[in-house]
């Protein structure tokens, strides 16, 4: 029987948009440069909320998970994000320091997958991220407690309103489990889509003994 969720998903389309061409011939020599072009072109775009990627990790028995993260960054050190040490994924990166992020632009149909282990940044550069941000995101810090488990949506609020109020009245707070990490790249992965399904697909793989550092390879799509 066809059902209503049938239906809607098969009425959807994909990239029903002119997608821009991607000749990997033109690639520089490292993805940093790459990713670059291809987020600053998504915001140009148009794409909506470019810097929020799906974070890839997995417990101590191997189990994966997944969810959305903000990026707070990109540089010659690798891909950036900030969470608690205590919330499920600060535990699983403690567990097992590998991650990978995804990021997906639909409006110029293109893809970037980072992977590589994790590295936890210090407690003056996670000093420095919290402050760089603002009120809310201080305040939401400073409830913390992040993927316990909560009794009752009135608890939460009480929690916030008091988080709020002190990130207020002290905006230098310190949040002692928000901690930064970086994803220190091992692969970089650019997907461009294309309408007749011709998918360009380049890696980039560290390579130490290769002059620039990477080895560049296309993929089947």
């Amino acid at each position: 029987m066809t059902t209503d969720f049938d239906r809607a998903l098969r009425s959807l389309r994909v990239w029903d948009t002119a997608l821009p061409a991607f000749d990997p011939a033109g690639a520089p020599p490292e993805p940093l440069a790459l990713f670059h072009d291809w987020f600053t072109a998504a915001v140009a775009a148009g794409q909506s909320e470019p810097h929020t990627p799906f974070l890839a990790t997995a417990d101590e028995d191997g189990r994966p998970d997944v969810r959305v993260v903000m990026l707070h960054g990109a540089d010659a050190r690798g891909w950036h994000f900030a969470s608690h040490s205590t919330s499920a994924k600060g535990r699983q990166l403690a567990a097992r320091p590998e991650a990978a992020l995804g990021f997906y632009w639909p409006v110029q149909g293109r893809q970037v997958r980072v992977r590589g282990r994790v590295a936890t940044g210090t407690p003056e550069e996670a000093y420095e991220d919290l402050h760089a941000r603002t009120t809310g995101a201080l305040a939401a810090a400073l409830v913390g407690r992040q993927s316990e488990v909560l009794d009752s949506p009135e608890t939460l609020a009480e929690a916030s309103a008091a988080a709020w109020r002190r990130a207020e009245a002290e905006p230098d707070a310190p949040a002692p489990t928000w901690t930064p990490y970086t994803i220190e790249p091992d692969e970089v992965e650019f997907f461009q889509g294309d309408e007749r399904r011709r998918h360009v697909r380049l890696r980039y793989r560290r390579a130490p003994s290769s002059p620039d550092g990477w080895i560049r390879e296309l993929l089947w799509p």
